[in-house]
């Protein structure tokens, strides 16, 4: 048996942990996480996580400096950014620079975001 896709979702919304959550429960192991901080911890406890699906816009420490943070304990993560508010020159520098494989508009169709990871983690076992 193959293992899940492992994937966290870091959103400071709850309801959009909730809504992700049961979106994808079936289809990848999905962890949640209100803030940069808590995510850091799941990554400590989880290090086998494949994929992190990160909000922007969040308080004290919004998606690129927490994945900043979370890219130099766990390189080989794979980090999306998802945003409502467009490609701004912030994500844009971190996507030139390697740091976020992808960014994602708000609202993300369900589909459109699993076959993106998917495909992120299959190109990374290849």
């Amino acid at each position: 048996m193959i293992d899940p896709i492992k994937v966290l979702y870091v959103d400071d919304e709850v309801i959009n942990l909730r809504v992700f959550e049961l979106a994808f429960k079936e289809k990848f192991e999905v962890y949640t996480a209100k803030n940069g901080a808590l995510a850091l911890e799941v990554l400590n406890e989880h290090p086998k996580i494949h994929v992190v699906v990160s909000d922007m816009k969040m308080p004290r420490m919004n998606g690129i400096e927490f994945i900043t943070q979370a890219k130099t304990t766990h390189p080989d993560t794979i980090y999306f950014i998802l945003t409502g508010f467009g490609k701004n020159e912030v994500i844009k520098e971190a996507m030139a620079n390697g740091l976020i494989k992808e960014y994602i508009q708000k609202p993300y169709l369900k589909r459109n975001l699993e076959l993106t990871i998917r495909a992120s983690v299959e190109e990374l076992n290849t």
